[in-house]
This record gives C-alpha cells, sequence and structure tokens, in this order.
C-alpha cells in the first residue's frame, strides 16, 4: 500500500471520527421534575449519554413524555458542551395528579346518585396509577385500580382491577321492558406490553359474577327473575397510538382493537365473542380548534337475549339518548365534535363544542341490515362546554346537551349530559 493510499485512508478516519465526536450525547438533563422520577424518566427516553444525536429520536421522546399523565408539556433543547460534545436538556411541565372524582346525576329510583373517587397517576414518581371508587345510585358500588404500564422495564408492566358494581338496569324482550337489579364483581389481571412508539398490547383475563334480580316492569316465563352466574373472561387489547399531545388541543390518529371472549355456560347465556374496534382522529385547527372524531364498529355472538352486551347509552356512545335505553349484539357509532377554546391562560382554559352522535345497532338475534333500517337509528346534535385545568390531569369537567334528530319516537328527545374528561 503506497503513502498515498495511506494518506486517504487516514483521512477518510479521521472525519468519521470528527463528525461522530461532534454528534455524541455527553449529557442528558431533565429539568422541571419535581415529583417525578427523573431517574424513570431517563429509562423511558430513546436518548442517551454515548449515542449519536438524532433530532427525530429527540422528537419521538417529547411526544412519549407528553403522553404520561404526570407531564403536561415538554421540550427539548441542544447545548454545545466540551470535547466537541453536546448536551441534551429537556425541560418539562408537571401535572398535579392526586385528583378526587365527583359526580353527581338523578335515575328513576332516587333524587339523585353520586360517586366519588380518588386516584394518584403518578405513585412514587413512576406514572403508576392507584385509587378507587365509592358509588351511590340507590345501591352500593366500590372499586379499586392499580396500573403500572412500565412496572417491569420501559416495555412491559401490569394493572390489577377489583369492582363490586351494582345498578338498577333495564332488560329489553320484544317490546317488553323489565327492570332489573344487576351486580358484577370482578377481579382482573392484565399484562401490558409495548412493541415500540406507537404500539401497544394489553391482555389478561377477568372472573367475575354476574346476579340479575327482577324488581319491576313485564315478565314472561322465558326470562328468569333471577340470575346467579359465575362467568371468565379472556382479554385482548391492540392499541395504535400516533396521537400528539398539547395541553387540551390533540392531532393524529390513534385505533384501539378490543376482543374478549367470555365463557359463560347457562341456557340463557351460551360462551360468547365480543370485538370493537375503534379509529380515533383528531386535527388541529388554526390556533384554538380542534376537530375531534370517534368511529366506533362493533360485533358480538349473536344470541337472541336481553342480555345483549352493547348498550345504547348517554354516556357511553350517543349524548342525549338517556341512560341504558337499548341493547344490541351489534354497534356502529360516529362522534364527530369542534371545540373551540375560547379563554385560555397559563392554568385553566375553557371551551365550547359543537357535536353530533349518530348510532345504528343489530338487534339480538337479528341480521346484518338491521345496520341500514331507520328504526334502528339515533342521531342527536348539540352544544356543550369544557372547563378545563391545564395543569392537573384530565381535569376537564363537560356540560353536553344532545337534541334527537332522527324520528324514533320510543327514545329520548334530548338532555344534558356532564361528566369528567373529554367525552372521547
Amino acid at each position: 500500500m503506497n503513502l498515498r493510499n495511506l494518506f486517504l485512508i487516514f483521512l477518510v478516519l479521521f472525519s468519521i471520527a470528527t463528525f461522530s465526536q461532534e454528534n455524541t450525547i455527553g449529557e442528558v438533563k431533565i429539568k422541571g421534575a419535581k415529583k417525578t422520577n427523573t431517574l424513570f424518566l431517563k429509562q423511558l427516553l430513546r436518548t442517551k449519554k454515548g449515542r449519536v444525536l438524532d433530532s427525530i429520536a429527540l422528537q419521538k421522546d417529547v411526544i412519549r413524555l407528553k403522553r404520561l399523565p404526570a407531564i403536561s408539556d415538554a421540550y427539548f433543547q441542544v447545548l454545545k458542551a466540551e470535547n466537541n460534545t453536546h448536551t441534551v436538556v429537556i425541560n418539562l411541565e408537571e401535572n398535579g395528579t392526586l385528583i378526587p372524582t365527583i359526580n353527581i346525576w338523578t335515575t328513576t329510583n332516587k333524587l339523585f346518585s353520586y360517586k366519588i373517587g380518588l386516584y394518584e397517576y403518578n405513585l412514587f414518581g413512576k406514572n403508576i396509577t392507584l385509587g378507587g371508587f365509592y358509588q351511590n345510585n340507590g345501591f352500593d358500588s366500590y372499586g379499586l385500580n392499580f396500573r403500572a404500564p412500565f412496572l417491569f422495564s420501559k416495555r412491559w408492566g401490569l394493572a390489577l382491577n377489583f369492582k363490586n358494581w351494582k345498578s338498577e338496569e333495564p332488560l329489553y324482550f320484544g317490546n317488553e321492558t323489565a327492570n332489573y337489579v344487576y351486580n358484577n364483581v370482578s377481579y382482573e389481571v392484565l399484562g401490558m406490553h409495548k412493541f415500540n412508539f406507537k404500539n401497544g398490547l394489553n391482555f389478561g383475563v377477568t372472573f367475575f359474577s354476574e346476579k340479575y334480580q327482577y324488581l319491576t316492569g313485564a315478565t314472561a316465563p322465558e326470562i328468569p327473575q333471577k340470575l346467579d352466574l359465575n362467568k371468565v373472561l379472556y382479554k385482548l387489547i391492540y392499541i395504535h397510538n400516533n396521537l400528539e399531545h398539547h395541553y387540551q388541543y390533540l392531532s393524529g390518529f390513534k385505533n384501539v382493537l378490543h376482543t374478549q371472549f367470555v365463557t359463560a355456560n347457562n341456557k340463557f347465556q351460551e360462551n360468547f365473542f365480543i370485538a370493537w374496534y375503534d379509529v380515533f382522529y383528531y386535527k388541529r385547527i388554526r390556533e384554538r380548534g380542534n376537530w375531534s372524531n370517534r368511529v366506533r364498529f362493533g360485533l358480538s355472538s349473536n344470541q337472541n337475549s336481553p342480555f345483549a352486551p352493547f348498550a345504547l347509552d348517554n354516556n357511553v356512545n350517543l349524548r342525549g339518548v338517556g341512560i341504558l335505553v337499548d341493547r344490541g349484539t351489534g354497534s356502529f357509532v360516529w362522534n364527530t365534535e369542534y371545540r373551540q377554546t375560547i379563554y385560555d391562560k397559563k392554568w385553566f382554559a375553557i371551551q365550547t363544542n359543537i357535536f353530533t352522535d349518530l348510532g345504528t345497532w343489530r338487534n339480538p338475534g337479528g341480521e346484518i341490515n338491521d345496520f341500514f333500517q331507520s328504526k334502528n337509528l339515533r342521531v342527536y346534535s348539540g352544544i356543550g362546554m369544557r372547563f378545563i385545568s391545564k395543569k392537573i390531569y384530565n381535569a376537564t369537567f363537560r356540560i353536553d346537551y344532545g337534541l334527537r334528530l332522527s324520528n324514533n319516537i320510543s327514545n329520548s328527545k334530548g338532555g344534558f349530559v356532564f361528566g369528567v374528561g373529554q367525552y372521547f
């Protein structure tokens, strides 16, 4: 090898070494984390000391942090350091994460009902959720929830849930209606896995019992007045999340596929399968607008039973329709709304919104063409308000009034819907 070739090789190696050194991360600093554990946050980041500086990875890390309940906003700075390295500074704004919940509403069997709870969304500074609730709607209900998506590593976590739920619910058979006391006691264990930045999987099992006790209304020989069932539910949830958060604003897509198989061997409800697919799309409109959409399509085993799994309800799918108006073995729902921020300060914001909720159902034991029957179509539209704390996680109080647009005389003409958190 001649001297000229040796010189060229040396020049190339020197250039590579110089380039790599100039783009190497010498230190990663996190500022603004008062309650959140900084070592925990650094474990979640792709940006680490000794790696080559990558602006795309940095942008993804910021989005990843803003998805955490403990973080309301984040941004990064890159500073030139000694020895031709760079210091990456990630600046955070934290959320308040110890959140009480209070809901009050009217029911048919009491003057008013209420639900109170307390949740910590950043236990030990590691974005672990722990909390519970008590509800009284004429009956006592309560539950406990534990969720630690990064318990074992940045990819593996665990969720544990217990619920003892009791309520008065209508059951529908033919053109008749009966009211039952429904009691569900469940124990759930879920594994949580993140494949990458956008995709994840939750999977697990729920052991539960269901009890139905007749109260009032129509009766039929084939419909029991008392049921006591033990069931096992196997659950698989796939999540694709490509959303970007900026305080109360969202942009991008999110898709969630829920699948469940329930063992329920009895003459009123056999083993059944249920699945539904949610597509969320959000678009930022200028500085203060947000167009928001949710499309849900679901199917279950098509048994002709009053205990069908898909419910038509104010708090789930159509604002203004009423509480547990009907049930079905298939569901198609499109919720769309435009949110406009009319007041926005450092810690508090107010939004108005205009919405339309459209849904159609397959009747228990029915056909696919039930979705296209006008008698099964429900359309509600209306307006609402949002009162948002920008410094407390999920602290959005919403009020909506939905008015019926479809010609279904059997369901509500409209009404108010209250809740905590955005509707979707």
